[in-house]
């Protein structure tokens, strides 16, 4: 039996985009016309008109903590056109969140972009961080009573490597220069947005918040110790793991960590080259592992490598995002289990760790995969959209509850 701090944040995470439906003046939207993907967002899981009953069951399950999404293009459907009505939307959603004792966790840039930004260059554009900043004033400006966590931009190398190394996401450009172009004003929308933040808190004598991004982070592990493939791990964690937190915190921009983390990366370079360095994997089945609906390795001991690995930043760490998608309920309580079992050592090392939250609440869009990977703790009939807890909830239910873990329990 482990047990984890009493004030420890349990919960969940969900994405505007991915769950609210009819994000019709989105870039991922008319993406989705465009590149003929077999699963189309349309009203996702209805969550824009269903919040209540979500947040109902999440309390239902324990939880003390809810991360969710902003969908800017709903905010300003035009360019410096804000929409009051959406504004209006969210407030109460956070309201809502408040009646029921969940801390709201707020993300403000979660992959999606508005159409007009998009086409006006997006993230290459010099004025992108203006218009951004524009968005968050207004954001801020109506949530800053309710909202103490702030999320500026969710896993900003996820979004850099599907749209730029890869070119398969929005806006499909497959260039090593615009992916840093974008990777540049990133980090400076970040750096500008949590000075914006806490100078609106300070305005207006309120407790400072509490402000970081949604840093992905993979185990990166060699296949075989080849001089190739040790210095492609070293060229990895430095880029997709580091890079952002390391500009950040240098900036003095960060107040806590926030990592999410799903599976390891098995490393396997063919020729030298920066693309095999940087994107090269086995190919070879080599791993022996569990894996995931989706074919990623369940590896719960690089949630504890990786949360070692930031104490050179000594500040907390609060996990975003872990989760697993699975038609087999069983292997998600597994999954959960057995990355909390990983956290839990990691903080017997000295890491602070502030909470936990589950990817995802319920069932989703995932993105270019479609509705077929089913990661909620509650199962959503896409049918009639009628919500259903997984026996794995209950279990993190206990948990949550309690504070409590039996690792000997099946």
């Amino acid at each position: 039996m482990i047990e984890f701090p009493k004030d420890f944040l349990w919960g969940a995470a969900i994405s505007a985009y991915q769950t609210e439906g009819n994000n019709l003046n989105s870039d991922w939207w008319d993406f989705e016309k465009k590149a003929g993907l077999k699963d189309a967002s349309g009203l996702a899981c209805r969550h824009y008109e269903f919040f209540r009953e979500d947040f109902a069951l999440a309390s239902l399950l324990n939880l003390r903590a809810l991360r969710l999404s902003i969908e800017w293009s709903r905010i300003e459907p035009q360019a410096g056109q804000f929409c009051e009505k959406e504004i209006e939307h969210y407030r109460e959603v956070v309201s809502v969140l408040r009646e029921r004792n969940l801390e709201p966790v707020v993300t403000l840039h979660h992959f999606t972009n508005p159409l007009w930004f998009a086409r006006l260059g997006g993230w290459q554009n010099k004025k992108s961080t203006d218009y951004f900043l524009r968005y968050v004033e207004k954001i801020t400006l109506a949530l800053c009573g309710q909202v103490r966590f702030w999320v500026t931009i969710n896993e900003p190398m996820v979004y850099i490597y599907h749209s730029f190394i890869l070119g398969f996401w929005p806006p499909q450009e497959k260039s090593f220069f615009k992916a840093l172009q974008a990777r540049n004003n990133l980090i400076k929308a970040h750096i500008k947005t949590y000075r914006l933040i806490q100078d609106i808190y300070q305005r207006k004598n309120l407790a400072k918040p509490l402000i970081s991004i949604a840093n992905s982070m993979q185990a990166f592990v060699p296949c075989s110790r080849s001089l190739k493939n040790r210095i492609a791990v070293y060229l990895r964690e430095k880029y997709f793991n580091h890079v952002f937190l390391d500009r950040l915190k240098k900036s003095g921009a960060l107040d806590f960590l926030g990592i999410n983390y799903y599976t390891r990366s098995l490393v396997e370079v063919e020729r030298w080259g920066l693309r095999n360095l940087f994107l090269d994997i086995c190919k070879k089945n080599h791993s022996l592992l569990p894996k995931n609906s989706l074919g990623w390795d369940i590896y719960p001991e690089g949630m504890y490598s990786v949360l070692l690995g930031l104490a050179k930043y000594r500040l907390p760490v609060f996990i975003l995002e872990n989760g697993i998608c699975t038609d087999d309920d069983s292997q998600r309580w597994d999954f959960i289990r057995g990355h909390l079992k990983s956290i839990y050592l990691a903080m017997q090392k000295g890491v602070k760790v502030w909470g936990y939250l589950y990817w995802s609440l319920m069932d989703n869009f995932e993105w270019d995969k479609g509705f077929t990977p089913r990661f909620g703790l509650i199962e959503v009939d896409y049918a009639t959209y009628k919500r259903k807890p997984r026996d794995s909830a209950r279990e993190f239910a206990a948990v949550c509850k309690t504070g409590r873990l039996d690792l000997d329990a099946e």
